[in-house]
């Protein structure tokens, strides 16, 4: 299990280009994480506890909201689905998740440890 190659993200890769092509033709829609939560979690988001205050939650949540909105659909949306389409604000919106990430890591290292 601890062998990971590129072969396993390759694989990884077109498993859920497969399946998002899949649920595209079944329902239509451009699928992405955001919908599917929506969709598929309301009964067992009641039995979810979340670790952190209520209100820290309800904030991180209205944020992702507010970001997702923003920006025109999730990571997975736009990533998996949008950028193998070849939709350019996809992958724009990508570029734009992947940079942000790497300034917020970069940042975190330096200040925090």
């Amino acid at each position: 299990m601890n062998h990971y190659t590129l072969w396993h993200a390759l694989i990884g890769g077109i498993l859920i280009g497969l399946a998002s092509l899949l649920a595209t033709v079944l329902s239509g829609k451009i699928p992405g994480i955001s919908g599917v939560f929506s969709f598929a979690l309301w009964q067992s988001a009641a039995l979810f506890r979340p670790m952190r205050p209520l209100v820290v939650m309800a904030i991180a949540g209205l944020l992702v909201g507010f970001g997702t909105r923003l920006g025109g659909g999730c990571t997975s949306g736009h990533g998996v689905c949008g950028v193998g389409m070849g939709a350019k604000d996809s992958i724009a919106a990508t570029l734009i998740f992947i940079v942000t990430a790497m300034m917020i890591v970069f940042i975190y290292n330096r200040v925090v440890l």
